[in-house]
């Protein structure tokens, strides 16, 4: 994999993994409710999760990136469509509620439960189910290893994911006060929103390889 598709493919990731939905969402509450160390259970589940449905996304990718050039074509155009979507959608979005993940009664407080919880809300995701459909059929390339590469992407994904998760809550904690005005998580929105969009038109220039 060249380097440049990499790197492309991080500033991807690093936007979707640090745009806030149910995982950061979950590692706030789980946080309040039981501190930031066994939070550490959830989030190592929210990672299993992740390459669970990677594994699950790239089953049968071989296979289309050997098909043809327009079928290349159209994984390229639905990629870019996607982050486009998601650029509007998170600019048009209303200020995320940080006590959206308020603890509930019967959260749960044990390693075990709160892996689980955290692989749950991981494949039942659908930023994350659509993020490995759209598009990582285009970052690989064809004719190398399609394990070696899926593994090194969605460790990647993984690990930016965990740092997100760590950032938020840091945040979350010295700035709960600035983050709670609503005109502030607007301007978030927007910032983020608009990074969704020049990466999604960015995607439209990737080339395929093998054709």
């Amino acid at each position: 994999m060249p380097l440049s598709t990499w790197l492309l493919f991080c500033g991807v990731a690093l936007l979707t993994s640090f745009s806030p939905g149910p995982g950061v969402l979950l590692a706030i509450s789980n946080a309040m409710a039981v501190g930031p160390r066994q939070t550490m259970y959830s989030s190592l589940g929210n990672a299993a999760g992740l390459f669970i449905v990677s594994g699950a996304a790239m089953a049968g990718m071989g296979a289309l990136l050997a098909v043809s050039a327009s079928a290349f074509l159209v994984v390229k155009i639905v990629g870019a469509g996607y982050l486009v979507y998601l650029g509007i959608k998170q600019w048009r979005s209303a200020p995320l509620p940080l006590d959206a993940g308020a603890p509930r009664p019967g959260q749960p407080h044990t390693a075990g439960k709160l892996f689980l919880q955290g692989l749950g809300v991981a494949v039942t995701n659908p930023k994350a189910i659509l993020f490995f459909t759209a598009l990582f059929p285009q970052f690989l390339t064809p004719g190398g290893s399609l394990l070696g590469q899926t593994l090194l992407l969605t460790t990647t994904f993984t690990v930016l994911a965990l740092a997100s998760h760590a950032f938020y809550l840091g945040l979350f904690r010295s700035l709960r006060r600035y983050l709670a005005q609503p005109r502030h998580m607007r301007l978030f929105n927007r910032i983020s929103g608009g990074l969704f969009v020049l990466l999604g038109l960015s995607l439209l220039r990737l080339r395929n390889r093998a054709v």
